[in-house]
């Protein structure tokens, strides 16, 4: 399955812990249906050193999230929305948004 949410769109979180938060999508993870997103499902790692190559300590990092518990961002309107595609008279591929605007990308 495409995955509809791309690096960089702006989602909020619809279920979960941290439902109703907002941010940007670092990083999409297709194989597992996962995505990671900026400030969203923060854990805490206790991290061995690596031979002066890592130090040790305790880090904070966003872990992946459901991509199915996200949901698209509309720029224009700020509220959450669906993502589809459409293909074009020349056969192109461009990404919709189901309110019927088209999308950047």
């Amino acid at each position: 399955m495409a995955a509809r949410i791309r690096r960089d769109d702006t989602v909020v979180v619809i279920a979960g812990r941290d439902k109703g938060k907002r941010g940007k999508v670092v990083r999409v993870i297709p194989g597992k249906n996962k995505v990671v997103v900026e400030g969203v499902n923060i854990i805490t790692r206790h991290l061995k050193s690596r031979g002066g190559v890592r130090q040790a300590g305790i880090v904070r990092q966003e872990a992946p999230i459901d991509i199915s518990n996200v949901a698209y961002v509309e720029p224009d309107t700020g509220r959450p929305g669906r993502v589809g595609w459409e293909y074009l008279e020349d056969g192109t591929r461009v990404r919709v948004l189901r309110s019927g605007q088209r999308s950047e990308g």
